[in-house]
Order: structure tokens, then sequence, then C-alpha cells
């Protein structure tokens, strides 16, 4: 079974899924060192930014919910139900 590693970089942070671990990991990006693992619904699988990059949203496919991360303060702010197995995320900058 292969694995699928979803990370995006912002400034000096890389945020990378963690799948079946349930977190999104804080990666700084000039030492490659975790500086926090932020905890998200079941199987996180995609991740996108709003576009101002205020927002960090993570779709979580076995809870069939999505995470909503502050970016700055770096916490998960927000978790909404949505349909089943969320797969990805598409922001529209409207």
């Amino acid at each position: 079974m292969g694995r699928q590693l979803t990370a995006l970089l912002l400034s000096l942070a890389a945020f990378v899924a963690l799948g079946p671990a349930n977190r999104v990991a804080v990666v700084d990006a000039q030492t490659h060192q975790v500086e926090k693992y932020l905890l998200v619904g079941q199987r996180v699988w995609q991740l996108a930014f709003t576009p101002d990059q205020k927002y960090l949203i993570s779709t979580n496919g076995v809870s069939n919910d999505i995470s909503i991360i502050d970016v700055a303060s770096l916490k998960v702010i927000k978790s909404v139900q949505v349909g089943s197995f969320p797969w990805g995320v598409a922001i529209s900058p409207e």
C-alpha cells in the first residue's frame, strides 16, 4: 500500500497531513524539525490555505468533517461536518 504525503509551505513553515495519525505536522522549513502536531479529524487527506493564508483547511475522510486551523496561533479553531469521505478541498478567492 502506497503512502500519500500532502504538504503545504507557508513562509518558514510547512504543514504536512499525516493521514492515519489524525494530525497535521508543523515543520520548520529551515531546520526541518517538527515544531508542533495539530490534532484534526480522522484520516486527514488534503490541505488548502484560504486566499489570505490566515486559515488552513484539512479534509478528514473517515470522520466526515473538515478542520479549520488558525495559521497565526497554530490552533484548530473549528471542525465542520460535511458529506461522506471528504477527499479534497478547493477554495475560491471570492
